[in-house]
């Protein structure tokens, strides 16, 4: 393995940067053993990276945790979220359904190992550590609201039926999601994740505009 020095003496490996391969190394194991399943010796050994630089970098296991959240919460937005909401004006029940199968095409590419790395901390963490908690939860709720305001400015324009209540739609796609994104991880069928899309978007019809 290469290493080589930048002007500003940040060593790097293989044109990575030391604390992007720190990050790296961090994110695939606690993708696979969860946080507090992962060490920072597991870490060190991994990555390849020495304890001394490891410090230049983060302060603290918990750091590390926190920057890796940050990547996993802005990777979800550019990827996710934002392409699906980014007009206004578009047809809210249109971007929803976006969503959906953006998040199937994820699981499908992922051969269903893995599961979704936001609800897994969640699940991990929101018992044991607020600090994860309190980040975690305020990225849940942006997803929420990010449904609601695009199914309130739809109703507003009569785009979506009176009869739908926007934040409890949100609420239950979102809870929906994470649902079937665990019992596909358990049973390793992508079917399952495709059904579940499917009975969504049933659901969502339901607030289409009646003639």
């Amino acid at each position: 393995m290469t290493t080589k020095t930048t002007e500003n003496g940040t060593k790097t490996r293989e044109g990575r940067s030391t604390r992007e391969a720190i990050l790296e190394a961090a994110s695939r194991l606690i993708h696979v053993h969860g946080y507090n399943h992962t060490s920072l010796d597991d870490v060190l050994r991994e990555s390849g990276i020495g304890k001394g630089n490891f410090y230049y970098h983060f302060k603290s296991k918990e750091e590390l945790g926190y920057a890796i959240l940050d990547q996993i919460i802005a990777s979800f937005l550019e990827r996710t979220l934002e392409p699906c909401f980014a007009d206004p004006e578009g047809p809210a029940l249109v971007q929803i359904r976006c969503l959906l199968d953006r998040v199937l095409e994820a699981q499908r590419a992922r051969n269903c190992v893995g599961g979704c790395a936001l609800g897994n901390l969640a699940s991990e963490l929101s018992d044991v550590h607020e600090g994860f908690r309190a980040r975690l939860a305020s990225v849940f709720a942006a997803w929420r609201e990010r449904i609601t305001l695009a199914l309130r400015l739809a109703q507003h324009r009569g785009a979506v039926d009176g009869q739908c209540r926007p934040e409890a739609v949100a609420d239950f796609v979102v809870a929906s999601l994470e649902g079937a994104i665990l019992l596909t991880k358990l049973t390793k069928d992508i079917a399952v994740m495709e059904q579940c899309v499917a009975e969504m978007k049933r659901y969502l019809s339901l607030f289409e505009p009646r003639v």
